[in-house]
């Protein structure tokens, strides 16, 4: 929203939320309707392609958007090193408002106007007025606009909102008030309009135009550097025809410089081109990749996390995994089978994120592997060697920690991690499970006073460690499998004859509070009395059927303010939100801690609890009704 909304600042369709869509539904029917009843003469081609069109644009923005957070994370070419957060996504989340706005004003248009139903596919006419209007009125009147857009009081009432964003994403692009957005169609009409009334107008251009308009807009806000020089060296003039990305992010730092649409020639025409525009340039082309302090590890949950990945759709990975609309999977399932037939032929990890913290780089690499893929035996040799191929690649690059996160599936894939270390003596960067944090964080979840808990769940090295030192506090600690019990009892540690006594083999579930693991069944919450919380000391959250019971988060804390572009959630965590085995690893690199964590290592639990309290994060205070 603008520092002082205007008038025409809401779209039209807001009050519709996600039914917005529903708005073209006529004008889509009837077209495809009739073009299937009407004879072939009478058929009207652009009419049908009006929606497929659309389609095919908000494709195109999807690709830039995901194309651009890839590239930034990496490093190389990016312009500002600053990152976003969850009040711009929020903020460019409507970004599809323009592309429904323009919808209408196609639809319409064909129906008013007698010279737009039944265009050609191609008028070379058409084409050649279509780019001089464009250079012509077009850019010479969007650049004066844009400057009165940048009067203080247009500025707060309407542009203020766009320049929100300091760093751009290609959607910040298309990211103002609907007064703003009449404005500039008003202008991009113009070419399209004198060429329909001309009966110069065809489908080709038409599209061309709006498809140059839509690659220019993402281009000139994507925050890194594609343009090589040597475009520039074959075709000087192309620097007065063509602007850059840091071109325009010079404009969202500096805004009152680099007014120009796309074509700078007016800048320099009227002396308000920014003078470190050239040297901006060739340093974002000279930026090499980023070297990371730490490497966080993970991989593909369920079929659907594809669109929860940060270079997914912004929107819903903005949100825990959870709260994303049932809809969307029916809708999406499709591309979400294409996308998990595609990773059986994907071998290697790829960027997902970059973060800074104090001193520190911080980056996120993907194991293109679903959940289910790690417990299939036939898959379990390949995920392994992309694993070590990840620690080696990271090793080779200065990386000083790498934390397993998800990947850390217990003894029977990498043995906690320790397989990678016995393959590799002669590794720098150490490897952290992080088992030692997500110990204590559900030790510190435990409410005072509990005298009594029941263990319920897949074993773990991390239920190892809360076992032992709840009965070292004198915790009774109730185990209903016989068979957990005799696993558990011969690994306590005895140190005064008492420990044994506080782990019992028990077939009531009577205790409420329960430490669950992985493998929780719904006939066993069943048996949980009312009231009771779930406490899970796993990865994965258990699958909530219980209404009059608490569950609580998986391990994972709050991250400091001033860790930086976090601007989507950690699978099912809430916003800034981060896990236990993902914040072990950052504070191991900042505790300078030169050991691993793997295999049946163990830092001490209050120790790292303290270190880490200490780093800024905090424990999530969830209390139960």
């Amino acid at each position: 929203m603008a520092s002082n909304p205007g008038i025409l600042t809401d779209w039209p369709w807001k009050p519709l939320g996600n039914f917005k869509y529903l708005i073209l539904a006529p004008w889509a029917i009837h077209s495809i309707y009739s073009f299937t009843v009407k004879e072939e003469g009478e058929r009207d081609l652009g009419y049908l392609l009006i929606l497929p069109f659309l389609l095919t644009r908000m494709l195109h923005n999807q690709i830039w958007i995901s194309l651009s957070r890839h590239r930034t994370a990496i490093g190389n070419n990016r312009i500002l090193d600053k990152g976003i957060g969850f009040d711009q996504v929020d903020r460019e989340r409507n970004w599809d408002d323009q592309i429904l706005f323009n919808g209408v004003i196609f639809y319409i248009g064909h129906k008013t106007i007698e010279q737009a139903s039944h265009l050609p596919i191609w008028r070379t006419s058409g084409v050649i007025i279509t780019v001089l209007l464009h250079m012509g009125p077009a850019e010479f009147l969007y650049y004066w606009l844009h400057r009165l857009l940048h009067h203080h009081f247009l500025y707060s009432r309407y542009h203020s909102h766009h320049h929100s964003s300091i760093v751009t994403e290609p959607i910040t692009s298309v990211i103002h008030p609907f007064g703003e957005h009449i404005a500039y169609f008003m202008l991009f009409a113009i070419p399209l309009y004198t060429t329909v009334v001309t009966e110069t107008a065809s489908i080709v251009s038409f599209a061309g135009y709006i498809s140059y308009i839509d690659f220019m807009n993402n281009m000139g806000h994507c925050n890194f550097q594609l343009i090589p020089t040597w475009l520039f060296s074959i075709f000087p003039p192309l620097k007065y025809l063509t602007y850059t990305p840091s071109f325009h992010s010079l404009h969202h730092t500096q805004f009152r410089t680099n007014y120009s649409l796309f074509m700078p020639f007016y800048d320099y025409i009227y002396n308000t081109m920014d003078k470190s525009t050239d040297n901006l340039y060739e340093a974002s082309l000279e930026r090499q990749q980023d070297t990371p302090n730490v490497v966080h590890l993970t991989h593909l949950t369920t079929p659907h996390s594809i669109y929860h990945l940060r270079i997914g759709f912004a929107s819903l990975a903005s949100n825990p995994a959870h709260s994303v609309q049932t809809w969307y999977s029916w809708i999406l399932w499709p591309i979400t089978c294409w996308f998990a037939l595609l990773t059986h032929f994907l071998d290697g990890t790829f960027v997902l994120e970059r973060n800074t913290f104090k001193n520190l780089n911080l980056q996120s690499w993907v194991v293109p592997r679903y959940t289910i893929q790690f417990f299939m035996e036939r898959q379990r040799g390949a995920i392994n060697e992309m694993i070590e191929e990840s620690i080696l690649e990271a090793d080779k690059r200065g990386v000083e920690v790498l934390s397993l996160g998800l990947l850390n599936q217990g003894e029977d894939l990498n043995e906690n991690g320790e397989l990678y270390v016995q393959r590799n003596p002669d590794l720098k960067v150490k490897v952290v499970d992080g088992s030692s944090l997500a110990a204590a964080v559900v030790l510190n979840t435990i409410p005072e006073g509990t005298t009594q808990v029941l263990l319920n769940g897949r074993l773990s090295k991390v239920a190892f460690a809360i076992v032992h030192a709840l009965c070292q506090r004198g915790i009774q600690v109730a185990i209903v499998s016989m068979k957990d019990y005799e696993k558990l009892k011969p690994r306590l540690i005895i140190n005064d004859n008492t420990e044994h006594e506080h782990l019992v083999f028990s077939s009531s579930y009577a205790q409420k509070i329960w430490l669950v693991g992985d493998g929780l069944s719904k006939a066993e919450q069943l048996k949980a009395p009312k009231g009771t919380v779930f406490i899970p000391y796993s990865q994965f959250p258990p699958k909530k059927v219980r209404k009059d019971c608490f569950y609580h988060s998986t391990p994972a804390m709050i991250v400091p303010k001033s860790l930086e572009n976090m601007d989507s959630c950690e699978n099912w965590l809430a916003r800034r939100v981060m896990s236990a085995w993902r914040v072990a690893g950052i504070v191991h690199a900042l505790e300078g801690w030169g050991v691993n964590e793997c295999g049946q290592a163990m830092l001490k639990v209050e120790e790292i609890w303290e270190a880490t309290l200490q780093h800024g994060f905090l424990p999530l205070q969830i209390i139960p009704p």
